[in-house]
């Protein structure tokens, strides 16, 4: 059983379902508790998808209204010309994208065949409980909580697993220590995802944003983290320790001393190039297992490269 809780969309929809209810009633609207209805369909987990309901909704209840006159006026009203137009209505929302707003629309037809009669004012009580309910349903939406802090507590926590996967890395290459069981990778791979979760609500709560920096760093990471689970297997499979996997070592444990949002990545891409020219004046090996060792490093060396070009890339934040 999950812990009950209260949410701030919880209590939006509450406040707005109340208000818009007040209102309809205060003005004297028929089926005034409609106006609570489509205010609670209006309230979305973000401003973006809020309006997008707001706009199915309303094109939706628009081709409702226009059947159920054309149908109930010259069919009558009686339960097997309902169920006719629901077949044709249905169809012709999905048609032109507005499904969504079935819901809604429904309500409304049903207000329509109880009084029986489509008169101009039930033409008007019907607008009226749409403006009332969907405008008391934007205006509460607009409110969201900031998440920052949210966001950078992912930040954080990723640049403290990568910092992990790193000196484990520097640590098996220096010692060939294979107790690390790599449960990091695991722990990235969630924490990515919930992260470009957050930061891409972020984005539909603005309006007019494109985009959100911590999405694009929380993207580059996990373009990162894809060469790091690439390579991995390789580098913690070495036949045997050899003398470049010293050199090697020592720039991943400095590597992960400066695992941030900054962007140092033309810096660390420098000392790898400094270790690919002292690798090249090492011997050269005298037998295969050396020969699959220094292979599998400079590869790795390689794809590190590659990490640190997508850091390089990336403007911070």
């Amino acid at each position: 059983m999950k812990k009950f809780s209260i949410g701030y969309r919880t209590l939006k929809t509450a406040l707005g379902a109340s208000v818009a209810i007040a209102i309809a009633q205060y003005c004297n609207l028929d089926f005034f508790t409609a106006a609570g209805i489509l205010t609670v369909l209006s309230v979305q987990p973000t401003k973006k998808k809020s309006l997008h309901a707001v706009y199915t909704r309303v094109v939706a209840s628009a081709i409702a209204m226009i059947l159920a006159y054309v149908f109930f006026e010259i069919f009558g009203y009686n339960p097997v010309i309902l169920g006719i137009m629901l077949v044709v209505f249905i169809p012709t929302i999905v048609s032109v994208g507005v499904i969504a707003g079935f819901v809604s629309s429904a309500v409304i037809i049903m207000h329509i065949y109880a009084e029986a009669h489509f008169t101009l004012a039930l033409f008007y009580n019907e607008l009226a409980l749409m403006a009332i309910g969907y405008t008391v349903g934007l205006v509460v939406n607009m409110y969201m909580p900031d998440i920052q802090k949210e966001l950078d507590w992912y930040r954080r926590e990723i640049e403290s697993l990568y910092k992990k996967i790193f000196s484990e890395i520097a640590k098996y290459l220096k010692e060939g220590d294979m107790l690390w069981d790599g449960h990091e990778l695991v722990k990235a791979v969630e924490i990515l995802n919930k992260a470009k979760a957050l930061a891409f609500q972020d984005v539909e709560n603005h309006l007019t944003r494109k985009k959100n920096a911590y999405y694009v760093y929380f993207d580059m990471r996990e373009q990162q983290l894809e060469i790091i689970e690439r390579v991995l297997p390789k580098i913690t499979a070495l036949p045997v320790i050899v003398q470049q996997s010293e050199l090697v070592a020592v720039f991943m444990k400095e590597l992960s001393e400066h695992v941030h949002s900054g962007n140092t990545a033309s810096h660390f891409r420098e000392k790898l190039n400094e270790v690919k020219i002292e690798f090249a004046n090492m011997p050269l090996p005298n037998d295969h297992q050396t020969f699959r060792a220094m292979a599998a490093l400079y590869q790795f060396i390689e794809e590190m490269d590659a990490y640190l070009a997508i850091k390089q890339s990336f403007k911070g934040l």
